[in-house]
């Protein structure tokens, strides 16, 4: 996303905010969203890694993966383009990311089977939460997606993201089933 672009949907972003109540902190104006590159996969591992943190309230587990294991994990799948991810800049650092699989869907003879993307590791840094980077980052994923013809987004969102992607249009669905597999 250029800083014309950049500009122009934290325009947009600010307009479905105050359209749905939101009380939001000032914009960050430096900010920059861009496709992430294999190169990112350190900072995405370091990112993840504190992400994950925030599940647990207090002092988090000893990990049981090391930091290294989702740096090549991320690394490989965005240089082969399995997944697809989005980082948000804020001073030249990344302080936000957005991660999207395809899912591919089988042939069908009667109707398109375009991809549904699958949304997935969406975080913001602390510092950076209520200031428009992480609708930014949705922003630039409903872009694309839209511009790649996928048939649709599907997310788990935490209780925390869920007005959040409501405000972009994310819909409880009406014809998904769920079988959890828990051990």
């Amino acid at each position: 996303m250029t800083a014309r672009s950049a500009a122009a949907a934290a325009t947009e972003i600010s307009s479905l905010h105050r359209a749905a109540g939101a009380k939001l902190a000032p914009m960050t104006t430096d900010l920059i969203v861009r496709p992430a590159r294999s190169a990112d996969a350190r900072t995405l591992a370091e990112l993840r890694w504190t992400f994950k943190q925030e599940d647990y309230e207090g002092q988090p587990p000893a990990p049981l993966r090391h930091l290294e294991e989702a740096e090549h994990w991320i690394g490989d799948r965005l240089s082969d383009g399995r997944w697809l991810a989005w980082v948000a800049e804020a001073k030249d650092e990344i302080c936000g990311h957005v991660f999207l699989c395809l899912v591919e869907r089988m042939p069908d003879p009667y109707k398109d089977n375009n991809p549904v993307g699958y949304v997935t590791n969406f975080f913001v840094m602390p510092s950076q939460r209520n200031k428009g980077v992480g609708s930014a980052l949705l922003q630039a994923l409903k872009q694309h997606s839209r511009s790649a013809c996928l048939e649709g987004l599907i997310v788990w969102p935490s209780e925390r993201s869920t007005p959040l992607y409501q405000r972009f249009g994310f819909q409880p669905p009406e014809e998904l089933l769920e079988l959890p597999l828990a051990t």
